[in-house]
């Protein structure tokens, strides 16, 4: 049986009170309006300190160390029951050091305590992308992993998010696919699709696809075909043809990359409300263009439609080319009319690899000329390559693609062989925590082994943290203190670190960057850890007040796990 509680909440003291205060004072006493910014130091100099007495000293001309003094006295008097002592140290820096009644009702109400950045705002967050009939790779898992957690950011901080998908199945790659397909099943043959076990199929599409793309570039009359089946391909779409043996292959191979996809996201853990095509958003790409080529927005070249994008310290790009058929610029014109006419988006956030970046920077440049306000509420966010250790570039147009699948089942192999067991919530917490400990942008080496450990900064360390404190709690029946105050050194150092959590969340909303929480729960386990190795919590005269600070941690860990997309067993 658990141990019984009665933790009761009081009044949700906020950083943001004090920085409120620090502002008028400043404005009451020096007559100048300022923002100022309070920093966590090392705990020895205080819970928060800061440097605006040496900003106003510059623009009142006096002694920096002067100022801080009298702003020191003014905090003193106004934030006596929040602050127990105000230092100054050094050119004019001032240190706080809070009661320790404040700080333990602020690590009381860390773990329900959030931001309100994105409140009644609705975010279309669009990641993953793939695209059916090629196999889904490493940056797909990586977009999956940290998209989602991106998603559940801005819905902790207010936001109604839709999670949206977009991927070809329209394109040349389309068109190559085919071309194999009809090679390999000995013409228009959609009966025979039924001989491909279930479990290649994916394997196959992709191979078809390698094989399509090499007779692209190495064989003139592949490369004729090729694209006469591009084009036959939107005429499906175009006529609404289902039942043509050609259709029949077209939209059974189809449907195969989406259960995939579907099986994919089931097994990670990252649904989508919404799939868009670009057999949907193409025809109303191809719509806005044309409309805006009248305008002058695009021009013609060479026969086909164009973005000069020199004037605006960009490139050029090709957006419905010679044979009249849409590029991908085109259908993401479409894309991002269609989602703020599906779901008339406050803010749209767009997360793909780095190789995106000029290019989607043209694209939402073109839209300017004509949809400011749908750029403005736009934001594209970028991540490098996922390789595994002692890896290299890959592709899959080349074949020789890092598959996601690959990276799953490496971790499953790594820890069944560390643990000694097959433990799925475990090594999928392992992939998404290497994952999104770093800081988005770079690229990413993952090592299988390293990522399973259950000592060092993990995924399965840290749930293996969650799962030793809530056995710690389930060894008492024995109620929590109702609050924290008077707190020992031990106990102190453990409250100002959960206290930090509102702030790290607060910092991973305004950047967008789930690795800041990552950061922060390796940093709080390691501090319990300190703190129970020489605090003993069940039995001791303080068990009150310790059994209040585990469950403080535990509901940390779990709710920072969750935002990352993380199990928080209560077992290992």
């Amino acid at each position: 049986m658990g141990m019984k509680t009665e933790v009761t909440s009081g009044i949700i003291p906020d950083m943001n009170d004090i920085t409120a205060t620090l502002a008028k004072i400043i404005q009451d006493v020096f007559n100048v309006e300022v923002e100022p910014d309070l920093t966590r130091p090392e705990e020895r100099f205080g819970d928060y300190a800061t440097n605006v007495a040496m900003q106003l000293a510059g623009r009142l001309k006096r002694n920096p160390r002067e100022v801080a003094g009298e702003l020191a006295d003014a905090l003193r008097s106004q934030l006596s029951n929040q602050v127990k002592r105000v230092d100054i140290a050094g050119p004019g820096f001032i240190n706080l050091t809070l009661s320790d009644e404040f700080l333990g009702q602020m690590a009381a109400d860390a773990p329900s305590t959030k931001p309100d950045t994105y409140k009644n705002q609705v975010v279309v967050a669009e990641y993953s992308d793939p695209n059916p009939f090629k196999v889904l790779h490493a940056g797909h898992l990586y977009t999956s992993i940290v998209g989602h957690a991106i998603g559940s950011l801005l819905e902790v901080a207010g936001a109604e998010v839709h999670r949206v998908n977009f991927g070809g199945d329209v394109g040349r790659h389309v068109g190559q696919t085919m071309w194999a397909m009809l090679r390999e099943l000995g013409g228009e043959h959609p009966e025979k699709l039924a001989d491909i076990p279930e479990a290649e199929r994916p394997t196959w599409l992709a191979g078809l696809y390698v094989a399509g793309t090499s007779a692209f570039e190495e064989d003139e009359t592949a490369r004729a075909e090729i694209l006469a089946l591009n084009k036959r391909v939107y005429q499906l779409h175009e006529t609404g043809d289902h039942d043509s043996p050609f259709a029949q292959m077209y939209w059974t191979t189809r449907q195969w990359s989406y259960d995939a996809f579907d099986a994919f996201y089931q097994r990670i853990g990252t649904p989508f409300e919404r799939y868009y095509p670009e057999s949907e958003t193409a025809p109303i790409g191809i719509k806005a263009v044309r409309e805006h080529l009248e305008k002058g927005v695009y021009e013609e070249s060479d026969g086909a439609i164009v973005f000069r994008g020199e004037p605006y310290g960009l490139h050029t790009r090709v957006f419905i080319n010679s044979e009249g058929i849409p590029t991908y610029e085109t259908k993401d014109v479409g894309l991002i009319m269609l989602k703020k006419r599906d779901y008339n988006f406050d803010r749209s956030v767009m997360i793909t690899g780095n190789e995106q970046e000029q290019y989607m920077a043209v694209v939402l440049k073109s839209i300017e000329q004509f949809a400011p306000e749908l750029t403005r509420a736009t934001m594209h966010l970028t991540h490098g390559l996922v390789k595994m250790k002692g890896g290299v570039k890959m592709s899959s147009r080349k074949g020789n693609i890092l598959r996601a699948t690959d990276v799953l089942d490496a971790a499953e192999s790594a820890s069944t062989k560390a643990n000694g067991r097959h433990d799925e919530q475990t090594s999928l917490g392992a992939v998404k925590y290497a994952f999104l400990r770093q800081r988005t942008g770079g690229d990413i080496i993952y090592d299988p082994e390293e990522s399973v450990s259950l000592e060092g900064n993990s995924g399965p360390y840290l749930q293996y943290a969650h799962a030793r404190a809530r056995s710690i709690l389930a060894k008492t029946e024995n109620p929590a203190a109702a609050t924290l105050g008077d707190l020992q050194p031990g106990e102190r150092t453990l409250a100002r670190k959960i206290s930090e959590y509102p702030e790290i969340i607060q910092k991973a909303v305004d950047e967008l960057m789930p690795h800041h929480v990552c950061t922060y729960l390796y940093e709080l386990a390691q501090a319990f850890n300190r703190f129970y190795e020489h605090n003993r919590v069940v039995g001791d005269e303080r068990e009150a007040t310790r059994l209040h600070l585990v469950i403080l941690y535990a509901d940390v860990l779990k709710d920072g796990l969750g935002l990352l997309g993380i199990a928080a067993p209560d077992r290992m």
